[in-house]
């Protein structure tokens, strides 16, 4: 089937959400209100974070420390922003779905088996307090701050509107904040300012295959924490019929090597410019994506997603444009 990117159909689908109760790709979606001043997502879990200080821009990628035999899953920590990092050893894995899938989009077909060199995978979505830190030693000015119009929902505008003066610090606008929720993924970023930070920390946007990966493990799991369907409060989504709100947040157990919160929260931006097609011929070894696209692959399903949006194989893309929706993590090579 066809499948309508979230930068093409914000506008239809806040639309359809008041007129049918949701749209094409979350039909059965609801939002929930937000606690007041915060129109952000649920808190991650990550180790305790260094204040925010200013700090010269490093003149060398910060690399974990070096051990001698690294397992699954095994944990360091960034000097230079605090994120656990998560290894991921070479190996091979099912990347895309099966043909036979009827949750399955077209362009996660077929599915094809992946070979990739080890990497490192942040344990969670970056967040508001690591951002801050990345502000505070560079002055960096995101596009949101830059244009003056972040994205946000809005159920009495029918969807998503630009906001003058939403941004990272303030996701829902002028009056919203950040205040108290320093471990809550960073939202209101566009592809460009989330490159930019993984720059500055010495690490890299993940390529896409390499976030599959880190999500689903080597046994082509449809979701972060196995084979059964979206049950209880796994995660941060807005699927009604299951009944979980904003205020939840996602489990921590399960995850083959340790990378959180893969499913929900926010939609992740990757390294990979979009193709619907790239499947059908990307390379063995370390596909690198696209040479050229017009829009970036996002991964992972955000609070706003349905239940089958939050799937390991699920693909979206949109142009480097920053919404409340999106956020990121980042790789690094060993």
């Amino acid at each position: 089937m066809t499948k309508l990117r979230v930068g093409q159909v914000l506008w239809l689908c806040g639309l359809a959400w008041l007129a049918l109760g949701g749209c094409a790709k979350a039909a059965t979606a609801t939002l929930r209100p937000s606690p007041e001043n915060v129109t952000n997502t649920p808190g991650l879990t990550p180790p305790p974070t260094p204040a925010a200080t200013a700090t010269p821009l490093p003149t060398a990628a910060a690399t974990p420390s070096a051990v001698p035999t690294l397992a699954a899953g095994d944990a360091a920590v960034s000097d230079q922003d605090g994120m656990r990092q998560r290894f991921v050893p070479a190996g091979e894995f099912l990347m895309g779905s099966l043909a036979g899938d009827p949750l399955a989009y077209q362009d996660e077909l077929p599915q094809h088996p992946v070979l990739l060199d080890a990497y490192w995978i942040d344990e969670t979505e970056v967040t508001n307090a690591m951002f801050a830190r990345f502000a505070a030693a560079t002055g960096f000015k995101t596009m949101a701050e830059r244009l003056d119009n972040g994205q946000v929902f809005s159920l009495a505008a029918g969807g998503w509107k630009a906001v003058g003066g939403a941004d990272w610090r303030h996701p829902g606008g002028p009056a919203t904040s950040i205040t108290r929720i320093d471990n809550f993924p960073v939202g209101q970023v566009s592809w460009s300012d989330a490159a930019a930070y993984c720059q500055w920390a010495g690490r890299r946007l993940p390529t896409e295959a390499e976030w599959e990966k880190a999500a689903r493990g080597d046994d082509a799991r449809p979701y972060p924490w196995g084979d059964e369907p979206v049950t209880g409060k796994r995660l941060n989504f807005a699927d009604a019929q299951l009944k979980v709100d904003w205020s939840d947040t996602g489990i921590d157990d399960g995850y083959i090597f340790g990378a959180l919160d893969m499913a929900g929260n926010m939609w992740e931006w990757v390294a990979d410019w979009n193709d619907a097609d790239y499947y059908a011929r990307s390379p063995h070894e370390n596909p690198p994506g696209p040479a050229t696209g017009q829009e970036h692959v996002l991964r992972g399903g955000s609070w706003w997603a349905s239940a089958r949006d939050v799937r390991t194989a699920m693909r979206d893309a949109a142009g480097d444009f920053p919404y409340d929706i999106y956020g990121f993590r980042c790789a690094q090579t060993p």
